[in-house]
């Protein structure tokens, strides 16, 4: 049994019942956790989304404060995976990665792994297109299809989406939701994405430590050479400040 039930689980377990009734404001809005902590550590920016827009199932925190939530966008492969999901074995740690389309097509071999070693699977748009510059039917084949295709394919059903580009608006997200789906977007990230100008190890494992908080939803990105290398000891150090990871 893996020490993280599954993160899906404690997503599911942070969800809170629908009541608000929202316009379906078509804005598009570009999200970002903010440079400002509450007491705890924990992003005010983040904890303001999830208070906004928690009526629409989307989160930007756990409200977990024993734990962090590992999360990885999967758009394409750079070789770094296999050595990323080797760690989370090692270290018995279930992440959620966010597939994108052509990456659950192309990379079967890993997804396959990815489930049968317990971690959850998420939807990030069979294009990775910005949400909110499309047609709410096109939304919705953005997001279905990539669910039709690693369900028909995989026999696995996705439950959480995260939004291209971190783009989203009050339209999306009620898309999303009557898609059957719960949005994950993030309470910390850095630039991890850069393949050509990845930040030193001593540096990221800096960044990742001081910016440690409970209920955290970590985004990495499986492309940089710098998060395979310190993935082990980043775990490691949460584990020792007090988190389950």
């Amino acid at each position: 049994m893996k020490n993280i039930i599954t993160a899906a689980a404690l997503l599911t377990a942070a969800v809170m019942p629908a009541t608000a009734v929202y316009a379906s404001d078509c804005t598009k809005k570009g999200y970002g956790q903010g440079t400002a902590v509450d007491s705890l550590n924990r992003p005010t920016d983040a904890l303001r989304f999830n208070e906004q827009y928690s009526s629409l199932d989307a989160y930007a925190v756990s409200e977990d404060e024993n734990r962090i939530i590992i999360t990885f966008d999967q758009g394409y492969e750079n070789g770094y995976t296999a050595k990323i999901l080797d760690t989370l074995k090692e270290k018995d740690v279930s992440a959620v990665f966010f597939l994108t389309g052509d990456y659950a097509k192309k990379e079967p071999a890993l997804v396959k792994r990815m489930i049968a070693e317990g971690h959850t699977l998420g939807n990030h748009g069979m294009t990775h297109a910005s949400l909110p510059t499309l047609s709410d039917e096109a939304a919705r084949t953005e997001i279905m299809s990539l669910h039709d295709y690693v369900l028909n394919n995989y026999g696995y059903e996705m439950q959480y989406f995260r939004c291209p580009c971190g783009e989203y608006s009050e339209q999306a997200l009620e898309t999303v939701q009557k898609c059957g789906y719960k949005t994950v977007f993030w309470s910390y990230a850095y630039v991890d994405w850069k393949t050509d100008a990845q930040p030193a190890p001593e540096e990221a494992v800096r960044k990742l430590t001081y910016s440690a908080h409970g209920g955290e939803i970590l985004l990495l990105h499986s492309v940089s050479s710098t998060n395979a290398a310190v993935l082990g000891e980043v775990i490691d150090r949460f584990r020792a400040k007090g988190f389950k990871v």
